[in-house]
């Protein structure tokens, strides 16, 4: 994520601030990537902490239009939860629109957000599966509590879990509904992730009943299940370097192997990128090792899966060239 100033000031400020530090307030305008200190706010800033501007003629920012539903924000910690899912939801909207992904200039579908709680008052948690069909994404708001979350990751046996994490994995099937439009897309597919239109379904169920390592083809054990999660579990590492990259750069981090001035969502050249990425993320995992932290990205790229993120890459960021 870029680094951003208050235009009152030019202090640092960051991209949830409601404020700057010298009192003006802080909205983020989406099309522009800025903030400003003057605009008009999307009806959820008071409600959920929301910082963008609202649509032009419309009372709802970019992001918060596309939640078709909510929870109640009156039971339990609903309201929190929520806003800690939107957050989660603007950041990687933000990241994607350096893509072109949603912004005035695309002209394509849309998402649709259903954004769900467990606590729905009625004294029972009600089971949530998170997933894409169709344009629709349902995301579980319970999932933004940090200790439910972490209790997930240890009993799913994974490496990483974040609300961010569910943001680009599920936008990435919606992507893909995108880019089936575009000439060549799915022949180029089906030779790296295979056959999209194998059974879903009896797919998951065998993952779920004789589980897999991801061995040297696959970025986690849940792209072994199937094509389709594949590519979404491939699209999530990619947006994950990606924005990592960019943070460390638009910080003024600086280190060997690092081009001064270096843009990552401008970077053309795969290969190139992921060498980028891969020094930074080492670097910061030495940093982390010396507070005895978890690694920042404990994965290892091998050459199929550097294949299928840089399939992934020339897609997605080039997506208006290739008709998607």
């Amino acid at each position: 994520m870029q680094s951003f100033t208050c235009p009152a000031c030019n202090a640092r400020v960051y991209f949830d601030n409601m404020f700057c530090a010298c009192g003006e307030p802080l909205f983020y305008e989406p099309e522009a990537r800025a903030m400003w200190n003057e605009a008009e706010p999307c009806a959820n800033r008071e409600a959920i902490q929301c910082n963008w501007v609202a649509v032009p003629g419309e009372t709802l920012c970019r992001s918060c239009a596309m939640s078709d539903v909510v929870p109640a924000l009156n039971v339990g910690d609903n309201r929190q939860l929520l806003e800690r899912a939107e957050r989660a939801k603007r950041w990687v909207l933000a990241n994607l629109s350096n893509w072109n992904w949603f912004t005035d200039a695309d002209g394509g579908m849309r998402p649709r957000f259903q954004m769900l709680s467990e606590n729905t008052g009625g004294g029972r948690a009600v089971q949530i599966m998170m997933g894409h069909d169709n344009g629709e994404i349902v995301i579980n708001v319970t999932e933004a509590d940090e200790l439910i979350r972490v209790q997930r990751q240890r009993e799913m046996g994974e490496q990483y879990r974040s609300m961010v994490g569910h943001f680009r994995h599920e936008l990435a099937h919606f992507l893909f509904d995108r880019l089936t439009i575009a000439p060549g897309f799915l022949d180029e597919f089906r030779a790296l992730f295979g056959d999209e239109t194998a059974d879903y379904n009896a797919a998951l169920q065998d993952h779920y009943a004789n589980p897999k390592a991801p061995g040297e083809d696959f970025i986690t054990a849940y792209a072994t299940s199937h094509p389709h999660e594949d590519w979404a579990e491939t699209v999530a590492h990619l947006l994950h370097m990606v924005d990592f990259t960019d943070s460390f750069v638009s910080a003024g981090l600086s280190m060997k192997g690092v081009p001064d001035g270096y843009q990552p969502y401008a970077d053309e050249n795969g290969d190139n990128l992921l060498n980028i990425a891969a020094s930074v993320a080492i670097a910061i995992n030495d940093i982390n090792r010396a507070l005895d932290n978890s690694d920042l990205y404990p994965f290892i790229l091998t050459p199929r899966i550097r294949e299928k993120i840089k399939f992934a890459h020339g897609w997605i960021s080039d997506h208006a060239a290739r008709g998607a």
